[in-house]
C-alpha cells in the first residue's frame, strides 16, 4: 500500500518507514495520523518483519504537528455548545494519543533514527519508539509550550519516564532545543552517530541483530520491558513467569545453542500472522 506522509519497506526481515515529505520538514499533516496506525499495525499483524526502523528524509525528522491538524476541527472557545464541542475535541486529541500508541503495541521492537529536528509531537512519536539513536546535528524540543497549549499526545507520560523528570518539567517549561549530545547524556537517545547516512547505517546493523533472534523471545522481551514499566515489581516477575510457562520456545533455544557451535546464523520461525476478520 502506498502512503502520503512515508515509504514503507520490507528487507532482511526489518521494516522501513521513512518519512517522505523532506520539503515540509516532514509535519503531520492529517493524514499522516491515519496512515502511521495503519501501517504500523499492518507490520505487526504480518508478523514476518522481525524489527521496524523508522527514519526520514531531508534535514529535520519532523517539525511536529502540521498547522492543517489545529484548524481541522479545533475547539472554538466562542462556541455556544463550547461543553459539547469540548467532549468531541476530548475525543479527537485521544485518536491522535493512539496513533504514537501504536509504536507500544506493535509486537516488533520499534527503533527511530532522529537527524535534525524531532519537534513537538516529535518528542512524543520518539518516545513510544522501543529505541533512538540521532545524527549530531539532531535536536527535541516540547515546541507546544511555546506555541500557547499544554503538550497533550504524549509527552508527559512518556518523556517523564524515558529520562529524569527534572529535565522533562525543564524541556516542558521553557521550550528549548535539547541537542544530541545532552540528549545521550541524559538517556533520551541510545547513541549519537556523526552523520545523518551514518545514524541510519548503525542503527540498521542494530536492527540486523535484533532480527538475527528468536523473533518470539524478542516480542517477549517488549512485552516484559512495557509491563514492568506499568506495574509493580512483584507483577512483572509473576507475569515473566506465566509467559515463559505457556511461550518459551524449545526449539528456538537449541537453534541458537546449534548454530552458534556452527558458527553459522540461526534459522526461527517468524511471528505468526494475527488480526484480520474471523
Amino acid at each position: 500500500m502506498s502512503y502520503t506522509c512515508f515509504t514503507v519497506s520490507v528487507d532482511e526481515q526489518i521494516a522501513h518507514i521513512r518519512f517522505n515529505r523532506p520539503d515540509k520538514a516532514n509535519s503531520m499533516i492529517p493524514e499522516f495520523w491515519r496512515e502511521l496506525p495503519d501501517a504500523v499495525e499492518k507490520i505487526s499483524d504480518d508478523g514476518n518483519a522481525r524489527v521496524i526502523v523508522i527514519s526520514a528524509e531531508g534535514k529535520h525528522f519532523t517539525a511536529g504537528m502540521d498547522i492543517s491538524v489545529f484548524m481541522s476541527g479545533a475547539l472554538d472557545a466562542a462556541d455556544a455548545n463550547a461543553h459539547v464541542s469540548a467532549e468531541a475535541f476530548r475525543h479527537k486529541v485521544r485518536m491522535l494519543q493512539d496513533t504514537f500508541s501504536c509504536l507500544e503495541r506493535a509486537r516488533q521492537p520499534v527503533l527511530a533514527a532522529i537527524q535534525g529536528g524531532a519537534v513537538g509531537a516529535g518528542v512524543d512519536l520518539a518516545t513510544a519508539c522501543d529505541c533512538r539513536y540521532a545524527s549530531a546535528d539532531a535536536f527535541f524540543c516540547v515546541q507546544e509550550t511555546a506555541i500557547g497549549m499544554t503538550a497533550d499526545v504524549g509527552t508527559f507520560p512518556r518523556l517523564c519516564r524515558v529520562i529524569p523528570e527534572g529535565w522533562a518539567r525543564q524541556m516542558a517549561y521553557t521550550g528549548e532545543r535539547l541537542p544530541a549530545g545532552k540528549a545521550k547524556e541524559i538517556g533520551l537517545v541510545n547513541e549519537v552517530y556523526e552523520s545523518a547516512e551514518a545514524l541510519l547505517q548503525g542503527v540498521m546493523a542494530i536492527a540486523r541483530q535484533i532480527a538475527s533472534h528468536s523473533p518470539l523471545a524478542v516480542t517477549g522481551c517488549k512485552v516484559m520491558a512495557n509491563y514492568a514499566r506499568d506495574h509493580s515489581t512483584a507483577e512483572a516477575l509473576d507475569y515473566i513467569a506465566l509467559w515463559n510457562a505457556a511461550m518459551l520456545r524449545p526449539e528456538d533455544i537449541r537453534e541458537a545453542y546449534e548454530a552458534k557451535s556452527a558458527k553459522r546464523l540461526p534459522f526461527f520461525a517468524s511471528l505468526k500472522k494475527v488480526g484480520g476478520s474471523l
